[in-house]
């Protein structure tokens, strides 16, 4: 029993779990702080959809914020919650330029990428830890951001 954590969960995995859901958590943090840039700057013609799409994505992004750093809490870990870290530790880059429609929905399927990659490399932790909570929330995310990059895709398109 020792070896395992308040939920059941082998203490080891749990950590490394904990870990990448750290770094899913800097992803996100600085993806949503990104959305919000776009949202709030977005000029031109395509103005008022993707005003509202990017409103509706970092209202999502927040409620995911909140989800990730609570399930690291359930597994037993401390969620990250410096910005200095989650810079340093994101593989989603800070953008810098904000305000073209275009380029924004571009930016914004490269972090999807990045980002659902890094989560069927949770969902395979999950799977091995036999954490049925963690892997349900990859999988949902996963499955949502799929449509979300269809969607953004064919706007381009």
């Amino acid at each position: 029993m020792a070896k395992l954590n308040a939920i059941g969960l082998d203490k080891e995995k749990s950590k490394k779990l904990s870990e990448k859901l750290n770094e899913l958590l800097a992803d996100y943090s600085i993806f949503y702080q990104n959305i919000r840039g776009y949202h709030w700057n977005i000029k031109g013609d395509k103005f008022f959809e993707l005003h509202d799409k990017f409103q509706e994505l970092y209202e999502d992004l927040f409620v995911k914020i909140d989800e990730v750093a609570e399930r690291i809490q359930t597994l037993g870990h401390t969620p990250d919650h410096k910005f200095s870290k989650y810079l340093k530790d994101a593989k989603v880059e800070e953008s810098t330029e904000v305000a073209d429609g275009v380029k924004d929905v571009k930016d914004t399927l490269e972090s999807l990428q990045i980002i659902i990659t890094l989560q069927r490399e949770i969902l395979d932790l999950s799977a091995d830890a036999e954490d049925e909570g963690t892997n349900a929330l990859m999988s949902d995310y996963i499955r949502e951001q799929e449509k979300l990059v269809w969607m953004y895709s064919s706007y381009l398109n």
